[in-house]
């Protein structure tokens, strides 16, 4: 089923989160991960004390060269494309709501009169180097004959979105296919190129208790395959795989078909896990997945976490970000359960990298996380549809205004391709 915009903003929690005790959060952590049986993982689990030694061992992708996440190779570490700072660009944005169709209604800011463009007027500067604005006619010769796939939740359409537009400037899809499951490709004939996005947005195989009711619990099958996607990932040249706020929905836990735990639940006789425990299974599960795919030669990117920006409250109690400016990157600190989710991510590329060496593929890491973190002034709000009268809606400070900061992550991502 194809989730309505209403139904698109997840549980996410903000930036600002109610701080967990660190103490129970690493007790239960410990417990349930040696506890639980973890029949086709040999691996070790979280570390928490290696994680901020992770950045740096993720910058290699493996193969006869090892190469740094933003392209570079390691014999020549120039520039680290992830640290940097937002600054003004007066020359962006480079398409409009009316020059591209693929943006979606909630995430059309420009149509529902979002009163400030400033958030238009910024582009990402690594510390040191400059990194080239998005050039369709080079992407469009990098893919010709190629096929790339988003795997994710609605902000890893929001960034396939993104580049469809960014490609509007010189090309349009000559035709589209968009099923009911959320799932969509784009075909540009002209350059036998495909896109496609796969609704995924735990990664793995995932069940609603109850179809149409987005509040009741997933059962989340941590240890099997999401076959829409991973029954295709042979056929594509390009990965692109992120996964984020939806891990906060209430969800019951299965390994090896039975029920082992569960998040915000109301039984008391079932074993209540952590978010951060689910988190770490998908990503395991899908990169094993990648891993596991011999004839995979292609290239997949693990896009990072997403930060929320919700201020003053949660997204369901009066939580708004209304800020217009990006952070400074001393102004903001990345803490909290996106922290735990980011370095999660990181333990689990360094994992995946070290169990497909050999097998053709590569995985690379497209650092998103600190860059999107300073950009507060990026998301919807309530510019997502029009007023009605007597009706409140959620404000949306998880999704990207297209144009807006989203757009930066193609410039890295070609960036990368390039290299």
């Amino acid at each position: 089923m194809k989730l309505q915009a209403s139904e698109e903003l997840p549980f996410a929690k903000s930036v600002t989160q109610r701080k967990a005790s660190s103490y129970i959060l690493v007790i239960s952590l410990i417990f349930v991960l040696t506890a639980v049986p973890v029949y086709f993982f040999s691996s070790s689990p979280i570390n928490a004390p290696r994680y901020l030694q992770l950045l740096d061992a993720n910058r290699s992708a493996g193969g006869d060269k090892a190469v740094l996440a933003n392209g570079l190779p390691s014999s020549d570490k120039k520039c680290d494309l992830f640290s940097g700072e937002w600054v003004r660009n007066e020359d962006s944005p480079y398409y409009t709501n009316a020059t591209c169709d693929a943006i979606h209604e909630h995430q059309n800011c420009l149509k529902y009169g979002r009163p400030d463009t400033a958030y238009l007027k910024w582009r990402w500067k690594p510390d040191d180097c400059e990194l080239p604005i998005f050039d369709p006619h080079r992407f469009l010769d990098i893919v010709r004959g190629k096929s790339m796939a988003f795997v994710g939740d609605s902000v890893a359409r929001n960034h396939m979105q993104s580049l469809i537009c960014l490609l509007s400037r010189v090309a349009h899809p000559s035709d589209s296919t968009n099923q009911t499951d959320g799932d969509a490709v784009y075909h540009y004939t002209e350059y036998n190129f495909n896109v496609s996005s796969f609704f995924a947005p735990f990664l793995i195989r995932s069940e609603k208790i109850e179809r149409n009711n987005m509040r009741r619990p997933f059962d989340l099958f941590l240890d099997e395959f999401h076959e829409n996607w991973t029954a295709n990932i042979e056929s594509f040249d390009y990965i692109i795989i992120s996964a984020g706020q939806w891990f906060f929905h209430p969800s019951y836990f299965y390994l090896n078909r039975t029920l082992i735990g569960c998040l915000s639940c109301s039984e008391s006789n079932i074993t209540h896990l952590t978010l951060q425990f689910s988190y770490q299974w998908a990503f395991r599960t899908a990169l094993k997945a990648i891993s596991d795919a011999r004839n995979f030669k292609g290239v997949a990117f693990l896009r990072t976490f997403s930060p929320a920006h919700f201020e003053g409250g949660e997204w369901d109690n009066g939580g708004d970000c209304v800020r217009t400016m990006p952070y400074k990157r001393d102004e903001i600190e990345l803490k909290y359960f996106p922290l735990d989710m980011y370095r999660i991510q990181l333990e689990e590329m360094r994992i995946a990298q070290k169990a497909q060496r050999g097998t053709g593929g590569k995985l690379r890491l497209l650092d998103a996380t600190k860059l999107l973190l300073l950009r507060p002034d990026g998301h919807p709000r309530k510019y997502g549809r029009w007023p009605v009268a007597n009706q409140t809606f959620g404000i949306d400070c998880v999704h990207w205004c297209l144009p807006g900061p989203i757009d930066a992550l193609n410039d890295l991502l070609l960036q990368m391709l390039e290299t």
